[in-house]
C-alpha cells in the first residue's frame, strides 16, 4: 500500500499580506513539511511555477516538490494536480503548507486509518469538530482528480460523510491555521 502525502502550498497569502509560507524565523512550510515526513513518508509538496525558494526550502525539509500552473486555480486545482502527479497511490494525505503544528503523530493515525481501508479518515476532537490533515482513499481518485477551484476537497468530504473513520484526537494543530500575521504570532513554538 502506497499512501502519498501532499502538501499543498500554492496560496497567495493575499490575508496575511506576502507570502506567507516562507514567514517565521522557522518558515511554517518547512514546520508543516517536516510534520508531514515524519508522520507519512514520502511527501510531495505542489508549490507555483518559479517559487525557487519556496522549492529549496521544501526540499530541504525532505519533500518531493511538483510545480504546476494549476496553483493560479485555487486549492482544488492544486489538490487535483497533485493527485494526478501521484496517481498510482492507493490513498492519499492532504495537508496544507499553512498549518505548521499538526503533530506527526496525528498524520500517522490517518495514515494508518487509511491502511486499515477508510473510504475517508480524518482527525476530530472531543466536540466532535474535525480538523487536518483528511486522508482519501483511491476509491475517489476520480473526484479528487475533477476538482478546481478555491474549495477544495470540501464537497468530496460533505458527499461521503457516512463514510468518514474518525480519528480521535487531542492535537490542537489539526485547527491552527497562518492567515494573518497576527496568527504567526500565536504559533506556538516547535
Amino acid at each position: 500500500m502506497r499512501i502519498a502525502a501532499l502538501l499543498l502550498c500554492g496560496g497567495s497569502g493575499t490575508r496575511f499580506g506576502g507570502d506567507k509560507l516562507l514567514a517565521g524565523d522557522d518558515p511554517i512550510a518547512a514546520r508543516a513539511a517536516r510534520n508531514l515526513v515524519d508522520g507519512a513518508g514520502h511527501v510531495l509538496a505542489v508549490i507555483p511555477v518559479g517559487a525557487a525558494q519556496l522549492r529549496s526550502m521544501l526540499e530541504g525539509a525532505g519533500c518531493e516538490v511538483l510545480e504546476s500552473d494549476r496553483t493560479a486555480g485555487g486549492m482544488g486545482a492544486t489538490l487535483a494536480a497533485a493527485v494526478a502527479a501521484s496517481a498510482r497511490a492507493t490513498g492519499w494525505i492532504v495537508a496544507l503548507g499553512d498549518m505548521p503544528a499538526i503533530a506527526a503523530r496525528t498524520i500517522a493515525a490517518v495514515r494508518q486509518g487509511l491502511e486499515a481501508g477508510a473510504i475517508i479518515a480524518a482527525p476530530f476532537d472531543a466536540q466532535g469538530r474535525r480538523g487536518h490533515p483528511v486522508g482519501f482513499s483511491a476509491h475517489l481518485r476520480d473526484e479528487l482528480l475533477a476538482l478546481d477551484g478555491d474549495v477544495g476537497a470540501r464537497d468530496v468530504v460533505a458527499r461521503h460523510a457516512g463514510e468518514i473513520m474518525r480519528i480521535e484526537s487531542d492535537d490542537p494543530g489539526i485547527f491552527i491555521d497562518i492567515d494573518t500575521r497576527a496568527d504567526l504570532d500565536r504559533l506556538p513554538p516547535r
